[in-house]
């Protein structure tokens, strides 16, 4: 980590090799879009790279690549109005039959794109609802009923799946 901070390229290659994984999965269930989710993945390791210096504590290295991770994909995301607007009706052209596999990111698919990263922040990567609040900087009651609502919607939406009998 010392290294990587002292900006040597074989530290950080090794530091991206170790996280590449993570950060990848996490812009996938965001973007819904694998080539996408690589895309930024590669900005969020670019913008790392380039800021590394900044870093000041090595046991934060995580949640600051996420951070950065996060932001490419708000970024991506914030030349769209869907993103503010919650209101706006964010059903996909066409659900899974109920007898079709549905999994957690078809489910996640179908969500609000704030709502999805709000859920996916909290289920998936672990952080509380300050942190998230922090992330995203949206007021910490909007992420709360923003993971109820997703929430309830994946519930709603998993109850209906049905397997073959």
């Amino acid at each position: 980590m010392l290294l990587a901070c002292a900006e040597d390229p074989h530290a950080f290659e090794e530091l991206v090799r170790r996280r590449q994984g993570s950060i990848r999965s996490l812009l996938r269930r965001l973007c819904r879009d694998a080539e996408l989710a690589d895309d930024l993945a590669q900005e969020t390791f670019m913008q790392a790279w380039r800021t590394i210096r900044g870093l000041r504590s090595a046991p934060a290295f995580g949640a600051w690549l996420r951070q950065i991770a996060v932001n490419a994909w708000l970024r991506h995301q914030r030349g769209s109005e869907k993103f503010t607007n919650l209101d706006e009706a964010h059903e996909p052209t066409s659900l899974p039959a109920p007898f079709e596999a549905m999994d957690l990111d078809a489910v996640l698919s179908v969500l609000h794109p704030r709502a999805r990263l709000c859920l996916v922040l909290s289920y998936h990567e672990g952080m509380t609802h300050n942190e998230i609040a922090a992330a995203i900087q949206m007021p910490v009651g909007t992420v709360k009923s923003d993971i109820a609502r997703a929430t309830a919607r994946c519930r709603e939406l998993l109850s209906a799946y049905r397997s073959p009998a």
